[in-house]
Parts: C-alpha cells; sequence; structure tokens
C-alpha cells in the first residue's frame, strides 16, 4: 500500500469481520494492521513522508470509526 489516502473508504476493502467469542467485530485485515504498524514506526522516527502521514491519518479515522461500532455492538450484545 504505497499511495495516499485521503479517505477512509478508500480502505474498506481492508476491513474483516471476525468471530470473537460470541460476538462479530470488524477487524483491520493483516495487511493493513502491519501497514499502520510501519508507518506508527516511521512516524516515530521521525521518517514520515507526507503522503505517508495522510494515509496514517486516514487509517487512524477508520480505527476510530470501527472500535466505536465494536463497542457499540458490545453494549448491545450485554443489554440482550
Amino acid at each position: 500500500m504505497v499511495t495516499a489516502l485521503n479517505q477512509p473508504s478508500s480502505l474498506i476493502h481492508e476491513i474483516q469481520l471476525e468471530k470473537v467469542g460470541d460476538w462479530n467485530l470488524f477487524k483491520f485485515s493483516e495487511s493493513l494492521q502491519l501497514r499502520m504498524e510501519s508507518l506508527l514506526e516511521k512516524k516515530k522516527a521521525d521518517e514520515i513522508t507526507i503522503d505517508e502521514i495522510a494515509e496514517l491519518s486516514a487509517i487512524g479515522e477508520l480505527d476510530r470509526i470501527f472500535t466505536h461500532i465494536n463497542a457499540m455492538l458490545a453494549a448491545q450484545n450485554d443489554n440482550q
């Protein structure tokens, strides 16, 4: 994944639904997870490019969205 991404929706194909216990949760694909970790390491080492900053921002936005959705699903399951 080398191209700069401006919209989190451009990463939607990298999202998987995974059964965890009784819950179905949204997760990043392994390749997207590894890419995010690589970009975070580059940022930490102050070696990240402007395009990579935009890509990391899009991945982070998607991470926040799916963390929120997963929390809502977990809360709904607890209330049933």
